[in-house]
């Protein structure tokens, strides 16, 4: 569901999103003000709405902006006026179809209150972490890998891509796997279990060689894991037989899968590097050693950047620094595109995917089921952004399912699938031409600018109007246009026209 909002995204965008917001303090009509703009900034666009149906923001005051903390710096988030003109968008969103709608799903088998997981990492590494994920409504977690080696991490060890604004969209980890020894960790299972009987316990493992990951899979079942998840893609353990370097190798792939199943009566996945060409031929051989699903993907193998005072790559770590895991929303293309080869992969059929890669926003999240995961994992929104995010993930999803008539998660898994098809699959006979709303146009001349210079030449730019004008004998319907356009003023025409050939 895409809309035509006209409240100011990028004044949203300027959010910081504080922990115990003042400006909700200050509220005359105890506006939940910070959930709301929360919610406009992950897209959870009628749930905002709800919260506005009886509320008038245009007379007030706005005693709320008076108190934004980035008012102290400097000018404060308008809020007054993002909030009464995304109280008039509600007004155009759709309505309910249906009111009934059902979340919950699975994880091989395994019942899920929803498909939202925190995946293997520091968001899920302790006992008091989990827990406040789970009272959040997180409806599991896969716990930071458990091994029997021990782990010496260094310091700083994360480093960041920036957009224009204060969030980061790329994230770079040098991080190991869990310090804790293997008791601990099991007491800690033990402790969910018995504190959170409905939630799904994740156990990622990693071994050195047959015997622990077999080791590792019955302890975790003994202590009350739901599932076993075999980390065959750490980039930060790339010793011979560990990690990354097994997730590149058939071979090991089918052998500690069967290893692993040899310990454990749960269901196992197999979680897969994206630091390869082909994920397929991987995940069949972890079919081979009886895994019942994928876990993809890990992160990807990456330098942020380099210091250009300091002259070190970063996170500098006295003077050096090493290739990490890169993970963020920057990820999230890559990510599904090897969720599609492996939903659309026949001999993979019946296997559950549970997919990660860059997962901030319900849509985000939505995209990954619609492509054939059935199982949502999420770490850098989290680190970024607290757990908070649950909120917004699963009401924008259920706004989705009731405004499109859909009952359950169930119904959307897979519905985009078959729409990826071979190179050769693609309709190339005809071409869509972009429209232009030149009242919605605000004449910054973008639009020229990319044809010109990145594209055919087919629009002309009146200087004395400021409106661009297609030229359609030129104009190939590459729609770059539309993909720079500040304002959305470009649209896609009602009809294909034949391509003329040469």
């Amino acid at each position: 569901m895409s809309y035509k909002l006209t409240f100011d995204a990028s004044e949203v965008s300027r959010c910081l999103l504080c922990y115990d917001s003042p400006c909700a303090a200050q509220c005359p009509d105890y506006l939940p003000v910070d959930a709301i703009l929360r919610s406009l900034y992950f897209e959870n666009y009628l749930g905002a709405a709800k919260r506005l149906e009886d509320i008038n923001c245009a007379s007030c005051d706005a005693p709320c902006e008076q108190a934004c903390i980035l008012g102290t710096t400097k000018k404060p988030v308008g809020i007054r006026d993002v909030l009464t003109s995304a109280k008039h968008d509600a007004r155009t969103l759709p309505s309910h179809a249906t009111e009934d709608v059902d979340l919950s799903c699975d994880i091989c088998g395994v019942p899920l209150e929803n498909p939202f997981l925190l995946s293997s990492s520091v968001v899920a590494s302790t006992y008091d972490m989990c827990s406040r994920a789970f009272e959040a409504g997180w409806a599991g977690a896969a716990f930071k890998t458990i091994c029997s080696f021990p782990q010496h991490e260094a310091s700083p060890r994360f480093s960041v891509v920036r957009g224009h604004s204060a969030s980061f969209f790329g994230f770079k980890n040098i991080e190991q796997l869990s310090d804790h020894s293997v008791e601990e960790n099991m007491e800690v299972f033990r402790q969910l279990r018995r504190d959170y009987p409905t939630k799904v316990i994740v156990a990622s493992i990693m071994g050195q060689n047959e015997e622990e990951w077999e080791h590792l899979a019955r302890e975790c079942e003994l202590a009350g894991a739901s599932v076993i998840e075999c980390n065959f893609s750490c980039p930060n353990m790339e010793t011979e037989g560990l990690g990354i370097t097994i997730g590149q190798s058939e071979e090991l792939v089918e052998r500690f899968t069967r290893a692993t199943k040899r310990g454990t009566s749960l269901p196992v996945l197999a979680k897969l590097t994206p630091n390869i060409t082909d994920m397929v031929p991987i995940a069949l051989a972890a079919k081979r050693g009886g895994a019942d699903g994928i876990a993809a993907i890990n992160t990807i193998n990456s330098i942020t950047g380099v210091n250009i005072d300091t002259l070190v790559a970063e996170p500098d770590v006295r003077g050096k620094s090493m290739v990490g895991g890169y993970s963020g929303s920057a990820v999230k293309p890559i990510a599904l595109r090897f969720i599609s080869d492996l939903a659309n992969c026949p001999e993979l059929e019946g296997m559950h995917l549970s997919g990660m890669g860059g997962i901030e926003t319900w849509t985000d999240g939505l995209e990954f089921l619609l492509l054939g995961a059935g199982s949502l994992q999420v770490t850098t929104a989290v680190m970024q952004y607290g757990y908070r995010i649950i909120d917004d993930l699963l009401e924008g999803l259920a706004e989705y399912l009731r405004c499109k008539g859909i009952s359950s998660i169930g119904k959307l898994v897979g519905g985009a699938r078959t729409s990826v098809v071979s190179h050769q699959g693609i309709e190339r006979d005809t071409v869509l031409l972009p429209t232009f709303d030149l009242e919605r146009c605000n004449g910054c001349g973008r639009c020229y600018l990319s044809c010109m210079d990145g594209g055919h030449q087919a629009i002309a730019f009146d200087k004395q109007t400021r409106k661009p004008k297609l030229i359609g004998s030129k104009c190939v319907g590459c729609h770059l246009c539309r993909l720079v356009c500040p304002v959305e003023a470009i649209d896609a025409a009602p009809k294909r026209i034949k391509r003329t050939h040469a």
